[in-house]
């Protein structure tokens, strides 16, 4: 269900040339998603051959889009943005450094809860109740 989501997304995104709203640009992990990219780094825990350095390679990120969630992102942000890739998506970039997908899976994973979760405009969305508190430490 979340790659046809992420289908319908994008195809949306490249047609109406939509413009996210709040986007940090350069300094963004990725104008429209985030969670891809998590889900994605953990296709890639353990992986025999691909490091994190490999997604910066077009062969790599060609050949192997179809299998791995996280190179799927990758194969947009190519098609969509132009110039260099340090330029444009220099978080990105940076994480192609990262020695390991765990180190790299983890880092996203606070990533996430320090500029989605822990964001007031973004929570305020999310529905609160008994299952998901909006108090500090509770489930």
């Amino acid at each position: 269900v979340c790659c046809r989501y992420l289908e319908v997304m994008r195809k949306l995104q490249k047609t109406y040339r939509m413009e996210p709203a709040g986007s940090q640009g350069v300094w963004g992990l990725d104008d429209f998603q985030f969670l891809p990219f998590i889900w994605g780094s953990s296709q890639f825990v353990d992986h025999p051959t691909l490091e994190p350095r490999h997604f910066l390679e077009e062969r790599v990120v060609d050949e192997q889009q179809h299998e791995y969630m996280f190179l799927e992102c990758i194969k947009f942000i190519n098609e969509m943005k132009t110039g260099p890739f340090a330029e444009h998506s220099n978080q990105l970039w940076n994480i192609s450094a990262v020695p390991s997908w765990s180190k790299v899976n983890q880092g996203l994973i606070r990533m996430y809860k320090a500029e989605c979760l822990e964001k007031f405009p973004v929570i305020q969305h999310f529905k609160f109740g008994s299952l998901l508190s909006i108090q500090p430490g509770k489930p």
